[in-house]
């Protein structure tokens, strides 16, 4: 029997990087968390402990600074794609970089304050090598909520079932969400804020007779929407509310008051893509 080194990567994980931007007196602020990771020929390092090939952990670090610095941040799609791109032609024992990016939201309050929006996080994902690049922007932890036109019903049974069918019920979720686009050039201002109105939009628009219905909905109204993007993929938590019973009280609860369950949750996932788009250059995952 042979032992063999099998896929791997290093790199330095969640930088921490604050750029502002100072115009004057109104500056702009950029929030990111830059993750990096290079693959290719680093058996050595592995198999003997040679590090002839390991670039330091640390100089990708000092990178995501200076590259700050030097060409400004843009959006973290842009970004991405300077620092992948940099490693990949700087590292000829690199064939692959992959960069990823959590973005945090600031709203302004004035010329130079700012208020952290703590509702959802954009984030993206490049991967760069010789042979293709690949962009991929989502968000995670957007919660949406309808309080109605949602029902979930002709399920099957089975002698552990005990959950009643609805006509109406709370469908609520923490959507995270990644969307392939087809080429690494495009215009990511203006393409974010589209797709993410297209997912909520679906969400609201959506008579769901099940979670599974309303994820097929967004990602295909990402798709209807946004011409540049592949394939949508989805990871839906289902988070229950159930009905209070207020009959010891002798109070009649018609669907108005709801305990907001933490855990165990249903999870939904799915991809919804074009059938004529390009497979992807490289797996991604949420």
């Amino acid at each position: 029997m042979a032992i063999v080194l099998g896929p791997n990567r290093y790199g330095k994980a969640e930088t921490r990087l604050v750029r502002v931007v100072r115009d004057g007196d109104t500056h702009a602020l950029a929030d990111f968390n830059v993750s990096v990771a290079l693959s290719g020929d680093l058996a050595a390092t592995h198999l003997t402990g040679d590090n002839a090939g390991v670039l330091p952990t640390d100089t990708m670090k000092n990178t995501v600074y200076a590259f700050a610095k030097k060409h400004g941040v843009g959006e973290p799609e842009e970004f991405g794609l300077l620092l992948a791109r940099h490693f990949v032609a700087t590292q000829p024992q690199v064939k692959t970089a992959r960069v990823s990016i959590e973005s945090f939201g600031w709203e302004r309050l004035g010329p130079h304050s700012f208020a952290r929006k703590g509702d959802y996080t954009r984030v993206a994902t490049v991967l760069v090598s010789d042979e293709f690049e690949q962009v991929v922007s989502g968000v995670t932890g957007l919660v949406l909520l309808n309080s109605t036109a949602s029902e979930f019903r002709g399920f099957p049974r089975d002698e552990y079932t005990t959950l009643p069918e609805t006509t109406d019920r709370i469908l609520a979720t923490a959507v995270d969400a990644r969307w392939r686009h087809l080429s690494a050039s495009g215009d990511f201002a203006k393409s974010y804020p589209a797709a993410l109105e297209a997912l909520t939009s679906a969400f609201v628009n959506t008579y769901s007779a099940s979670l599974q219905q309303t994820l097929f909905s967004m990602g295909s109204h990402v798709l209807s929407q946004r011409p540049e993007i592949a394939e949508v993929r989805l990871a839906l938590p289902n988070k229950h509310h159930y009905l209070v019973d207020l009959s010891p009280f002798d109070l009649t609860n018609d669907n108005e008051v709801f305990i907001a369950g933490d855990r165990p949750y249903g999870l939904i996932e799915g991809t919804v893509t074009r059938d004529d788009a390009p497979p992807a250059a490289a797996e991604w995952y949420l």
